[in-house]
């Protein structure tokens, strides 16, 4: 969802396509053809040479003296039994995180940390017994970080965030728009398994022939990629594995105590409206404009992993939108819209709300669409024209740090990565296999949607996965839910509303996105694997047997979600999934045009459309020392819908952050990821206990609840009559 991009990895993620937010940052502190910095000690290594003038250290004959493995050793038993525990612990933390505020930021640094550490755990106690045939490597590793990585990526591309959890009469009944029985699809495990088995897997045959034109002839960089796979080979130098050993009992640390403050928070929480979640910190007339502290340890561990920039912008977008335009507007109140609305209708508050952050969303990820097709083109064209293996201009200083260690590994990287071919056939028949009977039962599934829909869908796809791939190589931005609320449009548009046009619309979104998602993430792992000589072969079936557990796991924790808490997707609720509402209004926007607007709404949405890009075309023309302070419009979109407390709690942790780079920027670059880490896993695996406790009916034993002081002495009042 890694970027530090969710998989970009983000990663959207995303929220409202955080994953891009977070890309952003990357993007600028790694611009198109760059060289990325590696982190861990062959980072500090390679910089230490180039600041002495010396040629830059050879990373692979650092290794030299290591076997690689075969393709076929790679993909151990024991490695697969590590990634499917962490991705049973990974699919709880990213769907609370969905189902929450919907920020998923980059856990690849935790899965590839913890995938280290069991699987070294487990070789170095069997080789106190002697058993051990087979050494812990950097490229079993990979298959570790690619799985799990695969796994946790379905709550994300699976929808259980937005556009599936969106075709649920839980959502279509917060509107009165679209909820009829045509336009909604309750989840049930059955149906949704099978959806993402038919949509999760025809990504992964896509793009598998451009493999060696994408990693070796145009060079990509994709720096998530690169940075999961230098971070990687540090694990894997003796160095780079006690600071591991480290990193990870601060995670299991923080893990612990996040878990425990969790389990303490529980005993307070006997009604929705109890517990320090609904502490007002800031006064209670801020705490009925959503602005308060609510204590969770998750939302302060993602804001110490989001950029500074991230968290501030969220911030930013909730002081905008609910300490300032919210109370001007329900003023409006009988003037702009009827009085007698319901809070949940799009035609009153809610839709000032809802489609004043789609018109950010759509004002961005349209800016950033035009912006990679343009550069895609330009890249392309220069390619063609001068047969050059960079689009980008090469300076003086990198022709002459041109050293032989870096030849040897090219060479030695290249030799490998082409060694185990994918066989072209086995692509191509993939993806038609896949696709012919994915067309022939979805809509078996969604009869909305129909045969020929879906083929249309099946012969754009590549082409759009191709873009984003290649954008995301160079700029490291996946512009995943883009293509996905396209789909929504277009498809939703062709249907019509008498005909289901909102679920059609969803249904193609969820297609759009599984097909564009995974294809990406599937190339940058090819980098990766590249740069840590694992066979694309590997790559291409740990992707795969990936893909099928999240297609497992990812619905079953869904599924203990949606039945332990009876008011997932509902607004103020603690599982509130605001981007399913925005996802569903996208939707009825796109059949019913915005004849469902309240009034003056569509001028406010052209307002922020216009803004949404001018703020990002200003970004992009300044100088960095000014950009970097410039707030992002898609993380101040965020919380127009949700409410700016979480951005508090994220605030918080970027302060925190703050403060100990200031203090101490070494050990704060090294241990802030694991500390955050376990604080989000901590929480995260809290859910599990909590729901077993919710499905057994067993109820917290203590309500705090805060009242004024007014009304706590008419309370007394009532309580003293009775007595």
């Amino acid at each position: 969802m890694a970027t530090a991009v969710p998989r970009t990895t983000g990663s959207d993620s995303s929220v409202v396509d955080v994953e891009m937010v977070e890309a952003s940052e990357i993007r600028r502190r790694t611009r198109p053809g760059d060289r990325v910095s590696p982190p861990g000690d062959w980072g500090e290594w390679r910089q230490r040479d180039v600041a002495q003038g010396d040629q830059p250290t050879s990373l692979e004959r650092v290794f030299a003296d290591q076997r690689v493995p075969s393709w076929r050793e790679q993909l151990t038993v024991r490695a697969f039994v590590a990634s499917f525990f962490l991705a049973v612990m990974f699919n709880i933390i990213v769907m609370k995180l969905n189902l929450t505020i919907g920020v998923i930021p980059s856990l690849n640094v935790s899965a590839g940390l913890l995938g280290f550490f069991f699987v070294r755990l487990w070789t170095s106690a069997i080789e106190r017994m002697g058993l051990l045939k087979q050494p812990f490597t950097r490229q079993e590793n990979t298959v570790i970080q690619t799985c799990v990585v695969a796994a946790y990526g379905i709550p994300y591309s699976g929808g259980f965030g937005n556009y599936l959890l969106a075709m649920s009469g839980r959502i279509a009944s917060q509107t009165t728009e679209a909820n009829n029985p045509q336009n909604i699809k309750n989840p049930h495990l059955g149906w949704i398994i099978g959806f993402l088995f038919l949509v999760s897997f025809i990504g992964l045959f896509g793009l598998v022939p451009l493999r060696k034109i994408m990693i070796i002839d145009y060079k990509l960089t994709y720096p998530s990629g690169t940075a999961t796979a230098y971070l990687i080979n540090g694990f894997h130098t003796p160095h780079g594995a006690k600071i591991a050993e480290k990193q990870v009992k601060k995670l299991g640390k923080f893990l612990v105590l996040s878990f425990l403050w969790g389990f303490f928070q529980w005993f307070y929480t006997a009604t929705d409206e109890c517990g320090f979640q609904k502490f007002p910190s800031l006064g209670l007339q801020a705490f009925n404009n959503r602005f308060y502290f609510d204590f969770s340890s998750t939302y302060v561990g993602v804001g110490m992993i989001c950029p500074h920039i991230v968290n501030v912008s969220i911030l930013l977008g909730g002081i905008l939108s609910w300490g300032i335009m919210w109370p001007l507007i329900a003023n409006k109140r009988g003037s702009w819209f009827s009085a007698d609305l319901p809070e949940s209708s799009l035609r009153g508050m809610q839709g000032y709300r809802v489609f004043i952050a789609i018109a950010v969303i759509l004002g961005d990820g349209l800016y950033h669409f035009l912006k990679m097709l343009i550069l895609t083109v330009y890249s392309l064209r220069s390619r063609l024209k001068t047969g050059s293996a960079s689009p980008f201009p090469v300076s003086d200083d990198e022709i002459s740090n041109s050293t032989a260690a870096i030849s040897y590994d090219e060479q030695r990287r290249k030799e490998l990565f082409q060694k185990d071919q994918i066989p072209w056939y086995i692509a191509y028949g993939g993806y038609v296999a896949v696709a012919a009977v994915s067309i022939g039962t979805v809509p078996q599934i969604f009869p909305q949607l129909k045969w020929y829909q879906i083929l249309v869908a099946y012969m754009v796809a590549p082409v759009l996965a191709f873009c984003n791939a290649y954008g995301a190589g160079l700029t490291d931005w996946s512009l995943v839910t883009t293509y996905g609320k396209l789909a929504i449009f277009a498809f939703g548009a062709w249907t019509g509303a008498s005909n289901g046009g909102v679920l059609a619309g969803l249904a193609a979104c969820g297609v759009m996105m599984s097909i564009v998602s995974t294809a990406c993430d599937l190339m940058q792992d090819f980098k990766t694997g590249y740069l840590t000589l694992a066979s694309p072969r590997s790559m291409f079936i740990s992707q795969i047997i990936g893909t099928a557990m999240g297609c497992v796991i990812a619905p079953c924790v869904f599924w203990l979600f949606y039945k332990a808490f009876e008011d997932v997707g509902v607004s103020g609720s603690e599982y509130p999934a605001p981007n399913a509402a925005i996802f569903r209004s996208m939707a009825i926007l796109g059949v019913d045009g915005f004849s469902s607007l309240p009034k003056n709404c569509i001028t406010l949405c052209y307002i922020f459309f216009v803004g949404a890009i001018a703020v990002n075309l200003i970004r992009d023309l300044v100088p960095k020392k000014v950009s970097r302070f410039m707030p992002i419009p898609m993380a101040m979109a965020i919380p127009f819908y949700l409410g700016p407390y979480f951005g508090i709690d994220m605030f918080i942790g970027t302060v925190i952050l703050f403060v100990w780079q200031r203090l101490d920027k070494v050990k704060s670059d090294t241990y802030a990821p694991a500390v955050a880490s376990g604080l989000i896993c901590g929480d995260g695996l809290w859910v599990l206990p909590q729901s077993m406790l919710a499905l057994a009916k067993v109820k917290p034993p203590i309500c705090m609840k805060f009242l004024s002081r007014g009304v706590n002495a008419k309370v007394d009042a009532f309580i003293a009559t009775l007595s």
